[in-house]
């Protein structure tokens, strides 16, 4: 059975596959199409790049910056708040971000033990 976690409990940490690059003051992700070697060449056209370029916006890089491994969920949207005017749902709408960028592989969410032990 899996063990219940309250997601604002959580590490956000990186995806090894992903890279980070900056175009002007935002932060362009980048990743492989195909993750397999053969796949990468029998199954990518010629004409198509072997990259996958996912450009954020101001409040996506500013998030990103602060997927380090280190910072909980909860402490990103604290930090976040006082240079973007939140609202009251601004805390919901950081925490799908961050959901979202977990579904879609470029991170992984990192529960904590007590003891610093990952789980």
């Amino acid at each position: 059975m899996k063990e219940k976690f309250n997601l604002l409990d959580t590490v956000p940490v990186r995806a090894e596959m992903v890279r980070t690059v900056w175009e002007d003051e935002c932060v362009v992700l980048i990743l492989p199409r195909f993750r397999k070697a053969w796949m990468q060449r029998w199954l990518r056209p010629k004409a198509l790049s072997p990259e996958v370029r996912i450009p954020l916006e101001e409040h996506g890089t500013a998030v990103w910056k602060l997927i380090d491994g280190q910072h909980t969920v909860a402490e990103i949207i604290a930090m976040l708040q006082t240079h973007f005017a939140p609202d009251e749902n601004y805390a919901s709408r950081v925490a799908a971000y961050v959901v979202q960028l977990q579904r879609d592989g470029f991170i992984r969410l990192v529960v904590k033990k007590d003891d610093g032990a990952e789980v």
